[in-house]
């Protein structure tokens, strides 16, 4: 392969900013030095080291900066063959306060910025370039831009002139064909001067050979790549810095070394990506597919209550002018609307005649009832009591009745069982059931509004029980072979996650306590029911 067909090419490595989003930017003082040292030893030419923003409280463990002189310390020793760089957001920080460019701290500032705020951005970047740093300029979402306006914006980085500008694949939404359009753009219309950034997501796991493909086009300018170690990001991620670093050396004469980022990944990434994943998954995909924010697709992924077919629709339903910035009322709104399109007022009443003044096992598909099944099936067995299975068919007792509030637990279950199913209006079910609306089983704490013992629970008090008594409602630990009785069940992988999750079911269950009588008849695991179940006589 020749080595003249793009004038220079660099590596900008985002992973300690855009690689924050998946641990809210806490590395820890001693994993940011040695993320910065081994992508110095590593020979990346362009490091950027964290945010600089206002209005929120610093943490010396995090790269959220407050002003450039916290980032000394974790730079060290600067190595001057390298730029030291940090991103703003436009609107997000004052510029008044950044000090003339002394060399002591970082070299230059990213301004990221989306179309509505061009003009005032622009003049960002003109005020942090008379203070002596190198300016890029990064117009989010760069496929939103007809060829008029982007072609206009490059004419204002003309006069800017600033050290580079960008090309922004936010949503990772851009096939080969989009990404060398807008490049020639950006090449036959920026000052020759300019550097040409390009900063990809991974949604469709284009970013690799998108790069590959810029490196090849001819060029008067040079190229500046992004990417992070271990492709570290938010959603589907990033260009992986030890993927393309590899990729130049053996095809562009380069000696980017990649041991230091092996480590990197070794003995700090790969403890992060345990806790929290990141990487292509068909959420994702779907968001760039829809050209939408990537956090709409973690919040419907997140709920797991929705199939891929569902997150689709959920999408096509989506204002356009919405799916650029994202608005978590307005998603929480539109993912409810969704489940809740029909009303199931006629399951409410036929559940009322059914359960009214009954007592109800509620069996959840903890692993506590698999290990406590003698005690959960001689409290379901009792004569005079209805019992409940929740998502699952229990396998060791059979159950009056299935409640199913998930379309992939409904997808799960042996269709033999469809004379006993209590299903919410968001499952299609053609099957015979009784269908209960789904939104007026919902709670008003966020992390488990719909949690479907909790749904259950709220619709056995709309149908006028006597008593409830629970099973395998146990919470969640980070061990997943604990907490369900299928380990495959389990579809969390964050802690905060879990421990939000156990405060808020107990939180619910505290209410709904006041109002019918509440009993556990599986041992507290990591929920303290015993708040709950404190003088009460089971006999």
């Amino acid at each position: 392969m020749e080595n003249l067909k793009i004038k220079s090419s660099f590596i900008l490595d985002c992973t300690l900013r855009d690689g924050g989003y998946c641990n809210e930017w806490k590395f820890g003082k001693g994993n940011i030095k040695k993320i910065i040292g081994s992508l110095v030893s590593a020979k990346i030419d362009f490091i950027e080291c964290g945010f600089l923003k206002n209005n929120f409280q610093y943490d010396d463990n995090a790269t959220n900066f407050e002003n450039i002189e916290q980032i000394i310390p974790y730079i060290g020793k600067k190595d001057n063959t390298k730029l030291y760089l940090a991103m703003v957001n436009y609107g997000q920080f004052d510029i008044s306060t950044l000090p003339v460019y002394d060399g002591t701290s970082i070299d230059g500032i990213r301004v990221a910025f989306h179309k509505k705020d061009v003009k005032e951005a622009i003049e960002w970047c003109a005020q942090i370039k008379e203070k002596g740093y190198k300016v890029f300029i990064q117009p989010m979402v760069s496929m939103n831009y007809t060829d008029e306006e982007f072609l206009k914006l490059i004419h204002c980085a003309n006069e800017v002139k600033p050290y580079a500008f960008y090309i922004v694949d936010s949503f990772g939404v851009m096939k080969k064909n989009n990404l060398i359009r807008l490049f020639y753009l950006v090449e036959n219309n920026l000052d020759k001067d300019i550097l040409i950034g390009y900063h990809a997501h991974n949604n469709m796991q284009l970013a690799y050979s998108n790069a590959q493909a810029l490196l090849e086009v001819h060029s008067i300018h040079s190229l500046i790549i992004d990417s992070s170690v271990y492709g570290m990001g938010r959603g589907a991620g990033n260009l992986n810095t030890e993927l393309i670093t590899e990729y130049l050396n053996e095809n562009f004469g380069k000696a980017y070394r990649l041991e230091p980022l092996l480590r990197i990944i070794d003995s700090v990434l790969s403890h992060f990506y345990r806790q929290t994943p990141w990487g292509y998954s068909l959420p994702n995909y779907l968001s760039a597919k829809h050209n939408s924010h990537p956090n709409y697709a973690s919040y419907l992924d997140d709920r797991k209550t929705l199939t891929v077919e569902n997150i689709n629709d959920v999408f096509y339903l989506m204002d356009e002018e919405k799916k650029n910035n994202y608005d978590e009322k307005y998603i929480e709104s539109l993912y409810f609307q969704y489940l809740d399109r029909k009303a199931g007022r006629e399951g409410l009443f036929t559940l009322e005649y059914l359960l009214k003044g009954k007592e109800i096992v509620i069996i959840a598909p903890g692993k506590s009832v698999k290990e406590e099944k003698e005690t959960v099936i001689e409290w379901a067995e009792k004569k005079e009591f209805v019992s409940i299975s929740v998502n699952f068919a229990y396998e060791y007792y059979d159950t009056d009745f299935i409640f199913v509030s998930n379309v992939r637990r409904y997808k799960e279950l042996d269709k033999k069982f469809k004379g006993k199913w209590i299903v919410t209006t968001n499952v299609e079910c053609a099957e015979s059931a009784i269908e209960v609306g789904y939104k007026n089983l919902l709670n008003e704490t966020d992390c488990v509004r719909d949690n479907a013992v909790l749904m259950l629970i709220r619709l056995l008090i709309i149908s006028k029980v006597k008593r409830i008594y629970i099973a395998g409602v146990d919470g969640y630990s980070m061990d997943k072979d604990s907490n369900y009785i299928n380990p495959d069940m389990d579809n969390i992988n964050s802690r905060k996650i879990y421990k939000a999750v156990n405060t808020g079911v107990l939180q619910v269950l505290k209410k709904y306590a006041k109002e019918v009588d509440l009993r556990f008849i599986t041992n507290e695991r990591y929920i303290p029911f015993s708040e709950i179940n404190r003088g009460k006589n089971y006999e």
